[in-house]
């Protein structure tokens, strides 16, 4: 993948099983992480969408904590077969730089940025970044 921001391969033994990491964006308290995605591609793809799910614990309201659950339009309703799994990876990308507050996932984020409360959501996000932020290739 030529991408310098992300790395995206398919696991040896499943075609179906793809993993993705992806560096934080610029200027958010993502910024300087590197998170691993898991996509699972049905036998429906890509008239359907992937299932996309975060495998490295990170704080933003619209990726559920404890099982990584995305909530983003273009993996569910929106998703059009025109788009690759390189375009819903970085589709994720954009949505750590905006967030979405009235959709959450994780309510404590969400209530942080609806409250507006930015400077906590950043230093939660920042904190979680730091210690778990730092996912590696495992091909």
């Amino acid at each position: 993948m030529a991408d310098t921001d992300m790395e995206l391969w398919p696991q040896e033994d499943n075609i179906r099983l793809w993993h993705a990491i992806i560096q934080g964006p610029g200027e958010t308290p993502f910024e300087g992480g590197t998170f691993e995605l898991r996509i699972e591609v049905g036998t429906d793809y890509p008239i359907r969408p992937p299932v996309i799910r975060f495998v490295t614990h990170i704080f933003h309201p619209n990726i559920h904590f404890e099982t990584g659950e995305i909530c983003l339009d273009i993996l569910k309703k929106e998703w059009s077969p025109a788009w690759s799994l390189q375009t819903a990876c970085r589709a994720v990308v954009a949505l750590l730089a905006a967030p979405d507050a009235e959709s959450p996932l994780n309510c404590d984020a969400g209530n942080m940025l609806r409250g507006g409360d930015v400077r906590a959501y950043n230093a939660m996000a920042r904190l979680y970044t730091v210690e778990y932020g730092s996912a590696t290739r495992r091909g």
